[in-house]
């Protein structure tokens, strides 16, 4: 990630056969264990969506995770969207 800038956020939409396979809580761990905050959530299109914010090695981090999903999932695309970190998260949550 570029310009010295050391916290940011992302949006990542999780493609594939992702939702009752437990992927929120495959997310929520990793994300708890990089102590990065924001949430996850299930889309009623099928796909899953993740913010996160932190700093930025930990959210790559956290992308090449979502990439590969849990066993049971199957990942079609990841798209992720970088932006300015606002504190907007106390913690990591899965949303319903």
């Amino acid at each position: 990630m570029e310009n010295g800038i050391k916290e940011g956020r992302i949006e990542i939409i999780i493609k594939g056969i992702v939702q009752g396979v437990g992927f929120r809580y495959y997310i929520l761990r990793k994300a708890n264990n990089l102590k990065l905050n924001g949430f996850v959530r299930n889309l009623d299109n099928g796909d899953v969506q993740i913010v996160a914010e932190g700093e930025k090695y930990l959210l790559d981090e956290l992308i090449n995770y979502a990439k590969v999903g849990p066993i049971s999932s199957s990942i079609k695309s990841c798209s992720v969207v970088l932006s300015e970190f606002k504190n907007e998260f106390k913690n990591f949550e899965v949303r319903f």
